[in-house]
């Protein structure tokens, strides 16, 4: 046969040169697409890395959606794939197919999402998709991986919900990736509450049958969301859990760099950033490496920025603590001089009344010299407890002006 003469290079390339192997199975995907011809053998792995005729199946389906970017061409490929998966002997098939079908479902709609099909073309299409749930699924999977990658949050959440291909999928309208991108949709969109967007996030990410890429729609949707209280705080706390889970994961890195650098943990970010760029893998046509690193090392930038705004804050915020302290030890001392002068020029008013009405008394008038005495001591008591009043609350209003401010914020008030 035409077709197993073309792949019968895929039995022979080295596995061990991942870049002799993406070479071979590009070639051969293209020999098959220009003959007309599909993959005519099985898959029994969800190896991309290793896995020849799983990586040439890959790149020949990439190729035909990139000719064909439509609901028709991912209803071809779930056909396809569901008469070329072979079931695992020790019981992975099911787990192997949600891989490869969320796999390719997911990356060629993201590879294509600037063809975009409108609401009547998928309509249109439906009449030759909606007899098997398995393919409406896959369809599905890839239309609303193209709303989810151009962002459209308000269109994904509608096709989710009620368009007719959402609908032929059955019982998978109920799993976790549905639900995330129900997430997605409503983590993005400014009608839905955030705590539903959250409810639906929980909801898939603690699912038992939450795979890959439903961690994947899951941190994508904290990371697209429009900004909300805590946001940085669970996308940094959710990427970690799935970096621990995935490590070779660059996305996921990016990720735990994407939360740090919300949370202003801009050191641990820089480390993520440069860990997710060291995982990027330089090969690959589905990785799209060039524009996965562009957007990596912008990331990396927006991180040092932030550092280096952070550092320049930190130096204002203790010259301005610096400040504020002199501040209040000048004040200290100025309030200090004048509870002491208030004091003396106190006791000196007192003294010059005391002596002028002591004067009168001696000199003036028809009492007798015992009663005058007795009368100037009674003067002089009440004059000096008036002045002991006076100078303790003076004392009292000075130390009330000497309390310690709350704590600064910076020197505009405002919290760094």
């Amino acid at each position: 046969m035409e077709g197993n003469s073309i792949t019968a290079r895929l039995n022979q390339v080295a596995t061990e040169d991942s870049r002799e192997l993406d070479r071979v199975c590009e070639e051969v995907a293209r020999s098959l697409l220009d003959s007309g011809t599909e993959p005519p053998f099985r898959i029994g792995s969800a190896n991309f890395a290793g896995d020849p005729f799983l990586i040439c199946a890959d790149r020949y389906w990439r190729l035909r959606f990139l000719n064909r970017p439509s609901v028709r061409t991912a209803a071809d490929c779930a056909s396809w794939l569901h008469q070329h998966l072979q079931d695992a002997a020790d019981g992975t098939g099911q787990a192997h197919r949600a891989e490869i079908e969320q796999k390719w479902a997911l990356g060629y709609a993201f590879i294509t999402r600037d063809s975009e099909e409108s609401a009547t073309e998928i309509a249109e299409a439906c009449a030759e998709i909606v007899g098997s749930a398995d393919i409406a699924y896959f369809a599905a999977l890839y239309h609303a991986g193209k709303l989810r990658a151009n962002f459209r949050f308000d269109e994904l959440h509608s096709f989710v919900e009620s368009s007719m291909l959402a609908l032929a999928t059955g019982p998978y309208r109920s799993g976790p990736v549905f639900t995330a991108l129900r997430a997605f949709a409503a983590f993005g969109s400014r009608r839905v509450t955030t705590e539903h967007a959250a409810d639906l996030l929980d909801h898939a990410w603690y699912s038992p049958q939450r795979t890959m890429h439903t961690v994947d729609l899951c941190l994508n949707a904290l990371s697209a969301a429009v900004p909300f209280d805590g946001q940085g705080q669970l996308l940094r706390d959710r990427a970690r859990e799935a970096a621990a889970e995935w490590p070779e994961n660059h996305l996921f890195v990016f990720r735990l760099a994407t939360g740090l650098h919300l949370n202003k943990e801009h050191d641990a970010a820089l480390e993520a950033i440069d860990l997710a760029l060291a995982l990027l893998p330089s090969i690959g046509s589905r990785g799209s490496h060039a524009q996965l690193q562009e957007q990596y090392l912008a990331k990396r930038e927006l991180i040092l920025e932030g550092q280096q705004r952070g550092a320049e804050t930190a130096a204002h915020r203790q010259q301005w603590d610096r400040q504020h302290a002199a501040y209040r030890r000048v004040e200290a001392r100025l309030n200090s001089a004048t509870n002491h002068l208030i004091t003396m020029i106190t006791v000196f008013v007192t003294a010059i009344a005391f002596i002028i009405s002591s004067i009168q008394l001696t000199y003036g008038g028809d009492l007798p010299l015992g009663d005058r005495i007795l009368l100037i001591l009674a003067q002089g008591t009440v004059m000096l407890g008036f002045s002991g009043l006076l100078i303790y609350g003076t004392h009292l209003l000075l130390r009330y002006r000497q309390q310690p401010d709350p704590e600064p914020n910076g020197p505009d008030g405002a919290r760094d």
